[in-house]
């Protein structure tokens, strides 16, 4: 227990013996807090797309998942926040309506996982060695470079250079290294790559090296893992080889005997003479299921036991410039060989070792229904392919869609089955595009792609990028998109009514894109994450027209914030969810649930809002739950009663029923590498002595789950 979850406990001691309005509204309490001075993230990019904002997001400078039961701190009596209360009213009744019942869709509430923030590259994919075949190019597709490479040795000991022998006929390039001293160093001379930022090693722990080698006569090297600056070796491996005038694939597993969160990679000679260095990895031998995602951050994903998967992006889909577009097919197939490109909507280099193949198995690994996104011939930039010229867009869509549903004996059902993936994907629904709606030729070329598609697969649903809560659609389509990126919470809050008057008929909505945006959440606070609350509360209240929601991003690298905020945060070592990650974890329990109609009443305006849910919790033998949730944004606390129509008291068993909190005292409140779990969920049983009432705190968000009696009427 840390000392915030102390001094919370203390706190709920120390009012024992007040009304908890007078503990609030004490001005000198002990407990109240200055607000902090935040530091917040210098974001440069122009405001994001939303569908009723005319400047898009992408300038820049630019079937059902089991509920798993997020990480929570148990504690024998509730959490509070220490601060003031603001005099207004501080009480409400919640009226639920046990016969009106709406089933909510069973895929709900999923995650968005773009390739931005170094998110895959350097991320979520467990790949140590950054530009591994040396082939990164810039945005034009030229200017190849080595970085982040390094020389270890001086200019008289060795030299390194680019030449176009390598072995692979997509990727030309190999790394020439030239040993010019006689009598080298006792370290020896050669070349060192920090991976992204460093390099996760640690004792005990084993790595898979592989790499490609030749040299003029006879090879001799030394590879390591060494620590940060590169002086103490933490594993090796002598490579020699007599006659390497011909490629040579080098494997072996190192074993590490020390640790150094951010270590790097060594490849070094004491022989003078040159070799050539091609197709470096490192991979860790402990990644999820040995599917490449590395452990910690995939855990984190899984534990929003999301219901669906919507990838690869986003803008890194369709590229700034047209040709940088995303190419899944050179994404497939054995690592070495694929060419990589430059992902100039976020701007860095990705080797695409999490390609298309990989994309569908995290979305198997973690349960989740695929969601494919393509390029529609429209990029970020306004370059776009006219419908004349769209066929070979077309065809690469519906061969992306024999890639996941194909039998094995189809000609691109087979490739996936030789990467190891013989049945087909579960794919069931396709996104033409992205935020493309309204350019010059985004509805003749979407109605060539929906019509070829439905054709050639009549069951996939099709997403068109076009916002269909205002007004009926124009275009044809299954499913709409709709992107929000308020930068104020407040807005944030007050939207959770914007779907209340969308049409009931027709295409569903499928809000890929929310988040409070910019600077003021700083790099994610409390009052974003609450915001972002009552803005999915209101999307299960309209669950009959709403069919999927996904935060936005998912996933940054701290030393590279394209985007901000996020709601998982990692570096080489390192992760922790912030308050809108926490946020999120409320809402798995929705997926496949039954909505139930409830009423608010004499609740302060503009601060609080409920919703009520019945769900079955897998981690209990599938025990059914009514589950009440309630953000509070104000600043003063609400006596909560509840009242259920057409249920007795003998129908809850309300022992077994517990509270789940999250939020702060100040609710500009933030999570970092320093303080990882300052705001995360707090969990306690609800010791409610027979009546239906419930204090609900400033700045908080919590879920009542209020256990069903067996015989009672189930969800």
């Amino acid at each position: 227990m840390d000392t915030t979850q102390l001094s919370i406990l203390f706190l709920v001691l120390f009012c024992s013996s007040f009304t908890f309005d007078q503990c609030f509204a004490s001005r000198d309490h002990p407990y109240t807090r200055n607000h902090h001075s935040h530091s917040h993230y210098n974001h440069h990019h122009h405001a994001p797309y939303k569908h009723h904002h005319p400047t898009p997001r992408h300038h820049h400078p630019a079937p059902t998942s089991v509920h798993r039961q997020a990480p929570v701190h148990h504690h024998a009596m509730p959490p509070t926040a220490s601060l003031r209360s603001s005099g207004a009213n501080t009480t409400a009744t919640l009226t639920v309506d046990w016969n009106s019942r709406t089933k909510m869709p069973p895929n709900l509430f999923g995650i968005f996982f773009e390739e931005i923030n170094h998110a895959g590259t350097g991320g979520l994919w467990a790949e140590l060695v950054s530009n591994r075949g040396f082939e990164a190019k810039d945005s034009k597709g030229n200017n190849a470079t080595i970085d982040p490479w390094g020389t270890v040795g001086g200019q008289s000991d060795v030299k390194i250079s680019t030449d176009h022998s390598s072995l692979f006929p997509r990727n030309k390039i190999a790394l020439k290294v030239e040993v010019l001293c006689e009598r080298c160093p006792d370290t020896g001379v050669g070349v060192f790559n920090p991976g992204y930022w460093g390099m996760n090693i640690v004792k005990g722990k084993h790595y898979k090296v592989t790499l490609y080698v030749r040299g003029e006569e006879q090879v001799d090297m030394l590879v390591a893992l060494a620590e940060k600056e590169g002086f103490h070796q933490l594993a090796s491996h002598r490579v020699q080889i007599e006659n390497a005038k011909v490629w040579q694939k080098v494997e072996f597993t190192l074993k590490a005997h020390e640790t150094d969160h951010y270590a790097r990679l060594t490849i070094t000679s004491k022989k003078k003479g040159v070799f050539w260095l091609d197709q470096v990895s490192v991979m860790p031998a402990d990644t999820h299921l040995g599917h490449g995602f590395r452990n910690d951050i995939f855990n984190m994903i899984q534990d929003l036991s999301p219901g669906f998967i919507r990838f690869p992006g986003g803008n890194y889909v369709e590229g700034d410039q047209l040709n940088n577009c995303l190419d899944w097919k050179h994404t497939l197939g054995p690592w070495e060989n694929r060419p990589g490109h430059y992902n100039d909507a976020w701007g860095y280099w990705t080797d695409d070792g999490m390609g298309h193949f990989e994309y569908f198995q995290l979305a198997e690994d973690l349960g989740a229904l695929p969601i494919w996104v393509f390029s529609i011939g429209v990029s970020i930039s306004g370059l776009e392919v006219e419908p004349k010229f769209l066929y070979p867009y077309i065809q690469d869509a519906l061969d992306g869609l024999e890639f996941a549903l194909g039998d094995k004996h189809t000609t691109w059902g087979s490739v996936r089955a030789a990467m190891g993936h013989p049945e087909p994907f579960d794919l069931r629904y396709v996104a033409p595009g992205n935020e493309d709606c309204g350019k010059p030729q985004y509805d003749a070329n979407y109605r060539l792609f929906f019509s070829a598609i439905r054709e050639a697969y009549p069951d996939i649903q099709i997403i068109t990028n076009c916002d269909g809560s205002s007004q009926q659609l124009t275009l044809p389509a299954d499913i709409y998109d709709y992107h929000t990126y308020p930068q104020d919470a407040d807005e944030m809050f007050n939207e959770h009514t914007h779907f209340d008057k969308s049409p009931r008929k027709g295409a569903k909505a499928f809000v890929s894109e929310y988040a409070v945006w910019g600077n003021a959440p700083g790099k994610g606070n409390v009052k974003a994450a609450l915001a972002e609350s009552a803005f999915l509360m209101g999307l299960e209240k309209n669950c009959d027209i709403v069919e999927f929601a996904s935060y936005a991003p998912l996933l940054v690298n701290d030393h590279d914030r394209a985007w901000n905020p996020d709601a998982i945060v990692f570096d080489a070592s390192q992760v922790y969810g912030t308050p809108s990650y926490w946020m999120q974890t409320f809402f798995k329990a929705s997926n496949n649930a039954t909505y139930l109609k409830s009423t608010l009443s004499s609740a302060p305006s503009q601060q609080l809002l409920a919703t009520a849910i019945l769900w079955r919790d897998p981690s209990k033998n599938n025990e059914l739950f009514l589950r009440i949730k309630v953000v509070n944004f104000g600043r003063c606390t609400i006596k909560l009663k509840i009242i259920i129509n057409k249920v007795g008291p003998s129908s809850l068993r309300l022992p077994s029923s517990h509270v789940t909190v999250m939020g702060s005292d100040d609710p500009l409140d933030e999570n970092s590498f320093a303080s990882p779990n300052k705001v995360k969920p707090f969990e306690y049983p609800w010791n409610n002595g027979g009546d239906m009432e419930i204090k609900v705190y400033p700045h908080t968000l919590t879920a009542l789950d209020i256990a069903q009696d067996h015989t009672g009427e189930g969800a």
